[in-house]
């Protein structure tokens, strides 16, 4: 039994929001409709794909983070190779190979059971950027926290783990080491988690979870403070239990696996996440560089990847098969596997189980492990909690993001399974009368994010948001009826499925919730039969239109772009055609143009 959600903000709205009048003149009613009942023309709802995630994994915010270039569209499409290349066919022979008979060989739903018994094309083996040299005398060794990176024009040691950890006696199985900093001037923190619980209910289509995190002793960083509508990254590690499969799958030692190595590398960033391109000695341990930073599971396999597996393969077959995807000949077989089921690391080593790369070969073709981003979900100015003085918290909403395994049943993300992870550790102790110590590793993220950077405190304000992407909206929405005076004004579309099942924070918005939101059931009286989100924007038009066109009014969008995000977008469009009187490419351009001015604000993924 979850105990009784503490109370930590205290509203001081005095005035609810006013609804918008009707002018006595021939200009277009800007009356609120209360209800989607009102649509003249109903519109038969498109069937979408609800938000799972925020903006953790966004991929613009992971650039503007890491600086990566996006142009080698190519490259990351394709693996290397493009998809759009003709298979060559013509005067080829075939032979038959016989397939790995095995579970994870068969979820691959890879065609190469003929393969021609002459192959072009086939790239050379990649380069070597990683090395892992042994440690002679390991007693004069330094811990990996006490490691510095090589090339920094710095002979300190750096640390950048919070005070309350021992930079000496860092545990890496729940703290990540001191050499991976995700971003400049913003360090890893231990965060206790003060609570969680989970927001949806049993039969909810996805899990979602609430965290109070205590940042009371967060250290200051050039100025840069928790902001409405801002987001925190989280360093979120591999499983324990998936990094000890594959360390068994390449075959290495458990007496080797905690033991320090000496890491060095040619160029690039790994494994640091953040900081300049070049040359890098430090100590660390094989555990912590596929723990805190190699990708195993969220990237489709490249043609180098595979080439290094060929290379390895022992099993005759398995390597023509290898060869074979890596080849021009083919390459349509290439395409369908990036494309098919999703594939982790693992997988590929269970299913060409002859193939065994010395970890250092397979460290330089993996991806870096990237930090994820969950937006605040309350107003972290005004989150006091009298307890030891006054304790800050800040608040976070996750929905597990969940994809097919191929031994069976889901298999979660790396952030938000961790976080779930995490959650289930808390609630299980808290039902038990236990109290334990649970953290997460995180950091100040983008605290100029859209949502953070275009918040005002004054103005009309329209908030749209479909599953957890109505979390950073929360914050808002207490910020706005704090300091509430009449020409304050703000309202709320929140989709869902259904409001039994899977309405977040519902009853926690601050007072007079029932006049600022409205919630939209999509799945309410069975699939096809509800409303979503879009639809009620058009029932709104007159809202939209009155908030966008007053004095510094705004729209926001959050949650997926697939399905919510678009529909939401045409939505919009249609509300200006009809209210402003415009066709389809002049309405277009008026939301390009607000966009431009701040005014419409999309956060999409």
């Amino acid at each position: 039994m979850l105990r009784p959600r503490q109370i930590r903000t205290a509203t001081t709205s005095h005035c609810i929001p006013e609804e918008p009048t009707t002018p006595q003149s021939t200009a277009p009613s800007l009356t609120y409709s209360s209800s989607s009942d009102e649509v003249e023309e109903p519109v038969v709802p498109r069937r979408r794909r609800a938000s799972t995630k925020l903006i953790s994994q966004n991929v613009a915010d992971v650039q503007r983070l890491t600086g990566e270039s996006g142009t080698r569209l190519i490259e990351k499409c394709c693996g290397g190779g493009c998809c759009m290349a003709i298979t060559k066919t013509d005067g080829l022979t075939y032979e038959r190979v016989p397939l790995p008979d095995n579970d994870a060989f068969g979820a691959l739903q890879l065609k190469a059971g003929l393969i021609p018994t002459t192959l072009t094309n086939i790239p050379e083996l990649p380069q070597q950027t990683v090395s892992l040299l042994p440690v002679k005398d390991v007693a004069s060794v330094p811990s990996p926290a006490d490691s510095a990176i090589s090339g920094c024009g710095n002979d300190d040691s750096i640390d950048f783990t919070p005070h309350s950890i021992d930079a000496h006696k860092i545990d890496t199985s729940v703290h990540p080491p001191t050499f991976v900093q995700p971003h400049a001037p913003y360090n890893v923190y231990s965060a206790r988690i003060f609570s969680a619980r989970e927001l949806t209910n049993p039969g909810a289509e996805k899990r979602t979870y609430h965290f109070d995190l205590d940042v009371t002793d967060y250290p200051e960083e050039a100025g840069v403070d928790f902001k409405v509508g801002g987001a925190i990254g989280i360093m979120a590690p591999n499983k324990e239990s998936v990094v000890d499969e594959l360390m068994d799958l390449l075959l290495i030692p458990r007496y080797l696996r905690d033991r320090p190595v000496l890491l060095k590398t040619t160029g690039g960033r790994w494994p640091t996440v953040w900081g300049e391109d070049e040359a890098r000695e430090i100590i660390t341990t094989r555990r912590d560089l596929l723990t805190w930073c190699s990708d195993i599971q969220s990237y489709p396999p490249t043609k180098p990847l595979i080439r290094l597996l060929a290379e390895h393969a022992s099993d005759e077959n398995e390597k023509k098969i290898l060869f074979y995807l890596c080849s021009a000949e083919g390459q349509g077989a290439f395409c369908d596997f990036r494309t098919g089921p999703h594939i982790t690391m693992n997988q590929l080593l269970e299913a060409f189980p002859s193939s065994k790369p010395p970890l250092d070969q397979l460290l330089s073709q993996l991806k870096q492990l990237q930090p994820r981003f969950y937006s605040l979900s309350n107003d972290p100015h005004n989150s006091c909690v009298p307890q030891a003085g006054c304790s800050r918290l800040i608040e976070i909403a996750v929905t597990v993001h969940e994809t097919p395994s191929w031994r069976g049943g889901p298999r979660t993300g790396v952030g938000s399974g961790y976080f779930e992870r995490q959650a289930r550790k808390y609630i299980e102790a808290e039902e038990k009368g236990e109290k334990i110590d649970i953290r997460v590793p995180m950091f100040k993220g983008l605290m100029a994010n859209p949502l953070a950077k275009q918040f005002v405190s004054d103005g009309p304000m329209l908030l749209i948001g479909a599953g957890v992407g109505v979390a950073p909206f929360r914050g808002f929405v207490q910020r706005r009826l704090k300091n509430a005076n009449c020409a304050n004004k703000v309202w709320v579309l929140q989709g869902v499925r259904d409001s039994l099942l899977d309405e977040l924070y519902s009853g926690e918005w601050g007072v007079h919730e029932d006049e600022v939101k409205k919630v939209v059931q999509s799945r309410k009286g069975g699939p096809g039969a509800g409303t979503y989100v879009q639809d009620e924007v058009r029932a709104q038009a007159d809202l939209v239109w009155f908030i966008i066109n007053s004095l510094d009014g705004r729209v926001f969008v959050c949650g997926s772009s697939k399905g919510m995000g678009e529909g939401v977008e045409e939505a919009l469009v249609d509300a200006a055609m009809l209210k402003g009187n415009l066709d389809r490419e002049e309405a277009k351009k008026f939301w390009e143009l607000k966009k431009e001015a701040g005014q419409y604000i999309a956060e999409t993924w």
